[in-house]
């Protein structure tokens, strides 16, 4: 009994994973062309595919839910669908999103009907028939599993032999097309190997969750890079483990449903992505973030305390600091940061700059006042203007662009306001009383 289960569990975890591999690969196509939307309404138009085969089975005489024929149904009604909605974007002036939903709801509306009449007047025959709406993972058998990973198969090998030509195709259209690529020939590939993929998920996760296994496990893989090529298998590779994972939950629970915990361990995934990439991630964003408003503090304290030393007109100032932190609010907090990488020095009861502290200082200080004379001379900006814009666009600017603004207006001695421009640093250091 127990060798059974596990093999039961092994077909589920196996289908499941090898349909997120699929949908996960081809779902980054979509997903980046803006078509995220696509495997929803495709999922949707296949199934009155399903109802037509089954009905087609009854009438033959042949056994009405066989895989393939349920399969090639909602292929066929599905592609139907593609045709359609290529048909209307490229006729008529409706957008794609339009078509898209015209799509979905035209054929989702026809396949209730038929869902409908068949659960009226066939009777028993249609059990399970509905599962296609929610999917059934759990009930997958051996020879399922053998339909996935065959269609699967075909198209993962047709989409890394065109691979080069889809991506010319999809984002470059215009230069496909100056090649001499059939371009509409190649989408309509695209777009068949995306109905496959939805078919061969339709008894996993069923209609109405395909689309998220489609563009959830694109959209993690999308934060951890900027190359397609990696993407498509990153997000593969990220639909598989959140396929295999949900069916592997779902049999830790009597009556816990496959279809929805693998979605949801896709979205899992794509919420830590989203959190946790290093370029893109919402947590080391959010640091990088509170980093330069750490660096921006320390800055605006180095330039206050030249300010000091500017003002008296020599750089030993006995100011007290409690007058630079009248300035600036976060100049207290700054003050500790500071000292500890080296630009202040603690003497008693005064803060110095050091050497390198006044070094910082100055290019702050040149920054400014260089960016404060290109917006008076090249910009025309009003002089009670100058020093609101400069003082965010200081911290920002790195020192070649400094340097060519710098060259451009001829190399200045003062900035609008008549104050120096730094072009070195003065001998002694800046002090201020605690």
């Amino acid at each position: 009994m127990v060798a059974a289960m596990d093999f039961t569990l092994f077909n589920v975890v196996l289908g499941s994973a090898l349909l997120g591999l699929v949908a996960g690969a081809l779902g980054s196509f979509a997903f980046l062309n803006r078509q995220s939307l696509l495997g929803d309404a495709l999922a949707h138009a296949a199934l009155p595919g399903v109802c037509l085969a089954f009905l087609l089975g009854i009438a033959l005489d042949i056994p009405p839910k066989q895989p393939l024929l349920l399969l090639g149904g909602a292929l066929l009604t599905a592609w139907i669908g593609t045709l359609a909605i290529l048909a209307i974007t490229r006729t008529t002036r409706l957008k794609q999103d339009a078509a898209l939903g015209i799509v979905l709801s035209v054929f989702f509306g026809a396949g209730i009907v038929l869902l409908t009449a068949i659960q009226h007047n066939v009777g028993a025959q249609q059990s399970g028939l509905d599962s296609f709406l929610f999917g059934q993972a759990a009930s997958l058998l051996p020879s399922d599993v053998w339909v996935i990973g065959i269609l699967g198969g075909i198209v993962l090998t047709v989409l890394g032999y065109f691979f080069q030509t889809f991506r010319i195709v999809v984002f470059d259209p215009a230069c496909a097309a100056t090649l001499g690529l059939p371009v509409r020939r190649y989408e309509i590939l695209l777009t068949t190997l995306i109905v496959v993929a939805v078919v061969v998920g339709l008894q996993t996760v069923g209609v109405v969750l395909m689309a998220a296994m489609l563009v959830t496990p694109a959209a993690a893989a999308r934060q951890w890079t900027d190359r397609l090529g990696h993407m498509v298998m990153l997000a593969g590779a990220l639909g598989a483990v959140a396929g295999a994972t949900g069916a592997w939950a779902s049999s830790l629970e009597a009556r816990l449903p496959t279809g929805p915990l693998i979605v949801l361990a896709a979205t899992a995934l794509m919420l830590f992505s989203l959190l946790m990439s290093p370029r893109r991630g919402l947590f080391w964003a959010a640091m990088r973030r509170a980093a330069n408003r750490r660096r921006i503090a320390v800055e605006n304290l180095l330039k206050d305390l030249w300010r000091l030393g500017e003002r008296d007109g020599r750089f030993a100032s006995p100011r007290a600091v409690s007058d630079v932190m009248a300035v600036r609010a976060a100049s207290m907090s700054a003050l500790g940061q500071a000292q500890s990488s080296g630009l202040v020095r603690r003497n008693g009861t005064l803060v110095q700059l050091s050497e390198r502290g006044l070094q910082h200082a100055a290019r702050i200080v040149r920054n400014h006042r260089i960016w404060e004379l290109y917006l008076s001379r090249r910009l025309d900006l009003a002089d009670d203007h100058l020093h609101r814009d400069a003082e965010d666009m200081e911290h920002a600017l790195d020192d070649d662009v400094i340097e060519q603004i710098d060259e451009a207006l001829g190399r200045p001695g003062t900035d609008p306001h008549g104050r120096p421009i730094p072009r070195g640093v003065p001998g002694s250091t800046v002090e201020a009383a605690l």
